[in-house]
């Protein structure tokens, strides 16, 4: 079986799901290492389950730094954003041009191909896609796509990859863009487009998935800390004041949603090849083969 491993570090910030900590089984389980970042108070309930190697306390001067667009100060929890901004530092302080911040409920990551949806088992999958975003010149993040997004009966209408929309939950990041993570909701829509109003591109990956729970459902994180008490009208209003020119409140599945038009970003911003690039015309399948299994055995 090929060990594909990423070249960039994969961190994952986490907040009140030690006994869950799905991100986390689903690295170890392919064998990719992985920083959980936390806050002080939680480390004796993480170093029970995690190797302490592998946690890493954020520094609190990036929560009280924090931008978080609005003016409700500590009334209320400030999100994810400051440990992400913890987080890219980090990486940059440890000599890395590229990172990858990943969310705590991520059950696991799959090949989409031929309409099959393969379970990955090794650190292939973000070999891949970093290979790829480093052929260009103008990309700023990527990631792969959710998989309950891809819908096989329309299968046509998807790509290999989409260009320039909002990357969430499973982030690679350029170190060197100038920008980072702010707002108290919606800060993976926020950087998007803040990347994408400065000609930036980026990709999400079809021939990837990412298997996540579903919002609002798993406790800890976000869910106790806004969803279950405001449900979605706070983050999606917020969306809309960040980037009213792209954005819009809408009714969907029950509750508030926010809508975001991305058909600028997809005619104007266009993909630019490193001048040393050569693509071969050949298949690289990175040492991946398709083995039946039957009787949880491989034949």
């Amino acid at each position: 079986m090929p060990k594909n491993k990423p070249q960039f570090p994969l961190y994952i910030p986490s907040k009140g799901r030690a006994d869950t900590r799905l991100t986390a089984k689903a690295l170890e389980e392919m064998g990719v290492f992985y920083t959980i970042v936390i806050e002080e108070q939680e480390y004796d309930d993480y170093a029970k389950v995690i190797d302490k190697e592998k946690i890493l306390i954020l520094d609190k001067k990036y929560q009280d730094e924090y931008d978080t667009c609005d003016d409700l100060g500590n009334t209320k929890s400030k999100g994810p954003g400051a440990a992400r901004n913890f987080i890219w530092d980090h990486s940059i302080k440890k000599g890395y041009k590229w990172h990858w911040v990943m969310d705590d409920n991520i059950k696991l990551f799959r090949r989409w191909n031929h309409n099959r949806r393969i379970k990955c088992y090794d650190g292939t999958p973000f070999k891949v896609m970093e290979d790829f975003v480093l052929r260009y010149k103008n990309i700023a993040m990527a990631g792969p796509n959710y998989s309950f997004f891809v819908i096989d009966k329309w299968a046509y209408l998807y790509g290999p990859f989409t260009v320039n929309t909002r990357i969430y939950s499973c982030n690679l990041i350029r170190n060197d863009v100038p920008f980072r993570w702010r707002g108290r909701y919606n800060e993976d829509t926020d950087l998007s487009l803040q990347m994408l109003k400065a000609g930036w591109c980026t990709v999400q990956f079809n021939v990837f998935l990412q298997e996540k729970t579903n919002t609002q459902v798993l406790k800890g994180g976000n869910t106790d800390a806004f969803y279950a008490k405001e449900g979605t009208i706070p983050k999606s209003k917020m969306q809309v004041q960040l980037h009213p020119d792209v954005s819009k409140l809408t009714w969907r599945y029950g509750r508030w949603h926010h809508h975001v038009n991305y058909n600028k970003f997809k005619r104007e911003n266009r993909l630019i090849l490193k001048d040393d690039v050569k693509i071969e015309d050949k298949v690289n399948n990175y040492g991946l083969k398709l083995k039946k299994i039957e009787n949880g055995k491989t034949s």
